[in-house]
């Protein structure tokens, strides 16, 4: 008794359903590849915002100390005594916020 050798068969219903499945799995990695490219340079396009914000308000921190400085009371009193002009403490009026 010989044996013989069934051929296995694959019908085109099953056909179907394995190209379906590689073409799934296929753009699966695909879409996980460009994603993941796609998270890091909206993370790297974030981090410079972040670092510019902080050097903007680095700027604004020196602009606001040059702005306090220039308003003291002891440079306002040199530049009226350069012009030739005398301090009246009556004339002064003070605002409150």
């Amino acid at each position: 008794m010989s044996k013989r050798k069934r051929r296995v068969r694959i019908t085109k219903g099953e056909r179907l359903l394995y190209v379906a499945a590689s073409f799934c799995l296929v753009m699966t990695l695909v879409l996980k590849v460009f994603g993941g490219a796609s998270i890091s340079h909206l993370s790297m396009s974030v981090e410079k915002m972040k670092y510019d914000i902080n050097s903007q308000q680095k700027k604004n921190e020196s602009l606001t100390m040059k702005v306090n400085e220039l308003t003291s009371f002891d440079k306002v009193k040199g530049v009226v005594s350069d012009m030739g002009l005398a301090y009246n403490n009556e004339n002064i009026i003070v605002i409150e916020d």
